[in-house]
């Protein structure tokens, strides 16, 4: 084949193959540009269907929470019968506030003494009962006292009383000539010695105790070991008792520090802690040190009369105390900075437990807790 021949045919096929490979990119361009109107068209905005809730989502505010305070004191709730109003060292007892009672916690002031070892004062025998919570205060302020000025004639001339001594006591008044006798003898069932949280001093061998010189000590000083002067002078308007200083009433370090430091008495301090009602924020709380630096916080809790379980809000992870008022409420006593006391398992009850006729035994008919041969003790 001539050489311009071949040529010739080799052109040929190579314009061919070029007008082919133009035919297909040409076809390649038109449908990919088909492709994006497509997309285009689709892409286009949608008018609102006559059945869409057009109603407006409104915008979610920022959360506006504040972050718990991580000093908040956290409470719990303990749960206690309602008749526990009527229990407790604050329980109001006077004129006005019967006093109900009947499962007291007593121990025998002589026989404590014994087991204690203690002989720096006494009693007039084994039957003088006490509040078994308020023995050991009142052991340890006679024994500072007699530490002090070596004095051991005190004697323990009024304790805890039965209702029936103490209507003896009321009928044996009623009929004295004396009119300050009757003066100072409590009604049946409104005597303080009958909850056992309330002791009369005297001294050996004269009985007689006057709160005077020496003794004056202890009226200035009770505070220390949870006792006020019951029945202080200048303060029988509001007490209707006759100034008594040898009369003295257990309530607890707190309260007695608070009622001596501002010279009130019992009464006036228990409307005082109304004003001051339970608060989760602690803001109305009657908040105190004492003179040894000691803080606490009381606050009330009304009473619910509805029920017969009371609910009373106390401090998580602290000490708290609670006792009723004997009329309408409880009264939480809170030692700030004390952790609570860890409750003791149970003993098993010994033989002497069990026996008839042991310390835990009520006492007898015929007894009143007091010498009945002592009329003048009110």
């Amino acid at each position: 084949m001539p050489k311009d021949t071949k040529i010739s045919k080799e052109q040929s096929i190579r314009r061919t193959k070029f007008v082919t490979e133009l035919i297909i990119s040409a076809a390649v361009i038109c449908a990919g540009g088909c492709l994006i109107k497509g997309v285009a068209d689709r892409s286009q905005t949608v008018g609102t269907s006559p059945f869409a809730d057009v109603t407006e989502v409104a915008e979610i505010p920022e959360s506006t929470t504040e972050a718990p305070d991580p000093n908040a004191v956290i409470y719990d709730t303990v749960s206690r019968p309602l008749t526990d109003i009527f229990k407790g060292e604050l329980i109001l007892v006077n004129n006005y506030n019967e006093y109900i009672g009947g499962s007291e916690d007593l121990v025998s002031i002589l026989e404590m003494n014994e087991q204690t070892g203690r002989t720096c004062f006494t009693t007039v025998d084994y039957s003088y009962m006490l509040a078994a919570d308020a023995y050991e205060p009142l052991a340890q302020m006679i024994e500072d006292f007699y530490n002090r000025t070596g004095i051991d004639n005190l004697t323990i001339y009024g304790s805890y009383r039965t209702r029936e001594y103490q209507q003896e006591l009321y009928d044996a008044a009623l009929i004295s000539e004396e009119t300050e006798d009757y003066a100072r003898v409590a009604k049946p069932g409104y005597s303080e010695h009958e909850s056992g949280y309330a002791i009369d001093f005297s001294t050996i061998p004269d009985y007689d105790f006057n709160g005077t010189g020496e003794y004056a000590w202890f009226a200035e000083n009770c505070w220390k070991y949870g006792y006020i002067l019951r029945y202080p002078e200048g303060k029988e308007d509001i007490t209707e008792i006759q100034y008594e200083p040898w009369h003295f009433r257990y309530v607890g370090v707190p309260h007695a520090y608070y009622m001596w430091k501002n010279g009130i008495t019992m009464e006036e301090y228990m409307e005082l802690l109304k004003e001051h009602p339970y608060d989760p924020t602690g803001a109305l709380h009657l908040s105190f040190s004492d003179d040894n630096g000691k803080l606490y916080e009381v606050y009330y809790v009304a009473a619910d009369f509805s029920a017969d379980t009371a609910n009373i809000p106390v401090p998580n992870g602290v000490k708290s105390t609670i006792s009723g008022n004997n009329s309408d409420g409880f009264i939480v006593t809170v030692y700030i900075g004390e952790a609570p006391e860890a409750e003791e398992a149970p003993s098993a009850p010994s033989d002497e437990d069990t026996d008839e006729g042991s310390d835990g035994d009520e006492l007898d008919d015929d007894s009143s807790g007091e010498d009945e041969n002592i009329s003048e003790e009110w």
